[in-house]
């Protein structure tokens, strides 16, 4: 029998997994998606193209395997129709090869309000959410009440009414009045229609039958793990369980029957949105990184917040994920810089830990180690020998470090830009 691997993002998500997905995916017969929803882009580059996938796996462009929207994604009909309508133009047969979970939730127009709402009565302590109505989702979700792709199949008018009439008691409670959705529901039935013509499975029963066949699984994760609902920075999180038990739970797969775990992370370190971050420059240089890595969201196209690497954070993302290889994103970035730092600890009321503590929301002080950078220009290197030594240098403190290999180095945006490292 086969093992699943699991490729997911080590910080606080936007590392580049839809890439090394899509570079990866040749090895493999299906990719699989096991959490998050349309609030997590995925940006691909190849051929002079382009493409944002927000809740289609990354596999898809490499036409002969077969992508699966696993049971722990919630999936908005709208935006998914968007979705495979721009893939279907790229010359992708979708419905051939996009399975889709019939346990998968479904987002409803009156969560996204839900979101907005309630990001607004949050005030100076809102998330920053993206507004895409998964918060909500995943909350009708835990208690019970929530609406599944199979339900389109059994009585779902009325359930969908009866899901309807609860969150306007809500919005009644909140703002003393019931919103109009009357137009975002005709395009939302219009996505549910649409979904009908995709082959919409049992998929925890698909996923194993494929490895009891010898089949190679590669499951993705979006978001990243420092944004776990329970290992994240709460309360500054995402609301689904983003490491590697989430591909557990998210497709029906057996803990045992996880093989490799490939923990992707960037040569530094972003952030989207509100929550706490120890290494965020907010000088020149973390400007400068913004702007040669085009650090912007990929769905929202928000500015994202940029800083030195943080190894307490991946040391404790590692151990949470039981990351086998290390993959190294957007080294390039860093190509002009005379010096790069690393933070190996924090310092804490005095003290000095490796430890990734409870809450980092109040004071915490990085302690950096400073290195010579490569200041060469790493986007045209092909192969691993033509790499500087000072870049060597800090492949091999990050190993150390980290105790993980890294066995993957990106250095451009493109899908050729990656280098294997043999280890």
């Amino acid at each position: 029998m086969s093992k699943v691997d699991v490729l997911l993002g080590l910080q606080w998500g936007d590392e580049g997994k839809g890439k090394v997905v899509d570079v990866l995916t040749p090895r493999y017969d299906i990719v699989a998606r096991f959490q998050g929803g349309p609030n997590a882009g995925h940006t691909l580059e190849f051929e002079g193209h382009h493409y944002v996938l927000r809740s289609i796996p990354s596999g898809i462009f490499q036409h002969n395997q077969v992508n699966v929207i696993g049971n722990g994604v919630v999936l908005d009909p709208v935006l998914f129709m968007d979705e495979a309508k721009e893939l279907e133009k790229s010359g992708v047969d979708i419905t051939k090869v996009l399975k889709i979970s019939k346990k998968a939730h479904l987002i409803l127009p009156t969560h996204r309000l839900l979101d907005a709402t309630y990001e607004k009565l949050k005030g100076e302590s809102k998330i920053g959410t993206t507004g895409k109505g998964i918060g909500p989702t995943y909350t009708d979700k835990v208690s019970r009440d929530g609406l599944r792709i199979g339900d389109i199949f059994d009585n779902f008018k009325s359930k969908y009414e009866g899901a309807k009439a609860r969150h306007m008691k809500l919005f009644k409670a909140i703002n003393g009045e019931e919103p109009d959705v009357a137009s975002a529901e005709k395009l939302w039935f219009a996505g549910i229609d649409y979904l009908k013509q995709f082959d919409l499975i049992d998929s925890e029963f698909y996923i194993n039958h494929q490895l009891e066949a010898g089949k190679n699984v590669l499951c993705e994760g979006a978001q990243g793990s420092m944004l776990d609902v329970d290992f994240g920075s709460y309360p500054f999180v995402t609301s689904s369980n983003t490491i590697c038990a989430g591909a557990c739970s998210g497709l029906g797969v057996a803990p045992r029957k996880i093989g490799e775990v490939y923990g992707i992370f960037k040569a530094y370190c972003t952030r989207v949105g509100s929550g706490p971050f120890p290494t965020e420059l907010f000088d020149e240089t973390g400007n400068k990184i913004r702007h040669i890595g085009h650090e912007y969201g990929a769905v929202t196209g928000r500015e994202r917040r940029c800083g030195w690497i943080d190894l307490v954070a991946l040391r404790y993302t590692i151990m949470l994920n039981g990351v086998t290889q290390l993959i190294m994103m957007k080294s390039d970035v860093l190509d002009g810089f005379e010096t790069v730092k690393a933070c190996d600890a924090y310092e804490i009321d005095g003290k000095v830990t490796r430890d990734f503590p409870f809450s980092i929301a109040k004071d915490v002080k990085p302690v950096y180690t400073e290195m010579k950078g490569w200041n060469a220009d790493m986007t045209k290197m092909t192969s691993a020998s033509e790499f500087p030594q000072e870049f060597n240098d800090y492949v091999k403190f990050l190993e150390d470090r980290l105790g993980v290999p890294i066995t993957i180095v990106s250095v451009g945006p493109d899908r050729e830009q990656t280098i294997m490292l043999d280890k």
